[in-house]
């Protein structure tokens, strides 16, 4: 799949607990909910994270970036691809993980909520 201009696209029911997924909202919307096991790198701070984010991907294996609706990872995916690094745009974003019921956690853990 492909979102806008040829952004790659993954469905959030295509993705499982193995698969890297990177968050790319921004601290309040972070700390209020998140997949959990997601690595947060604000969509601000990327481009100066960005080996912070290159130490902590799979080897070879796919970015799964993820926002609120889709706007911002798509962004984010399309300068990964840019980059050479194979990346996905989670179609929908938080708000279809947590509508499929894909578990959210806040920042202590505890259950969260997609703001």
């Amino acid at each position: 799949m492909v979102f806008g201009s040829g952004v790659p696209t993954v469905g959030v029911d295509a993705l499982t607990a193995d698969d890297f997924l990177v968050d790319v909202r921004e601290d309040d919307e972070w700390q209020a909910g998140h997949a959990e096991g997601a690595l947060h790198i604000p969509m601000s701070e990327f481009v100066a994270r960005f080996g912070e984010l290159t130490e902590k991907a799979p080897e070879g294996g796919r970015i799964n970036v993820i926002c609120r609706s889709g706007g911002r990872s798509a962004q984010v995916t399309a300068y990964l691809v840019q980059q050479g690094l194979d990346a996905a745009n989670v179609d929908g974003g938080m708000q279809v993980w947590e509508a499929a019921g894909r578990p959210v956690v806040d920042a202590v853990g505890a259950p969260g909520v997609v703001i």
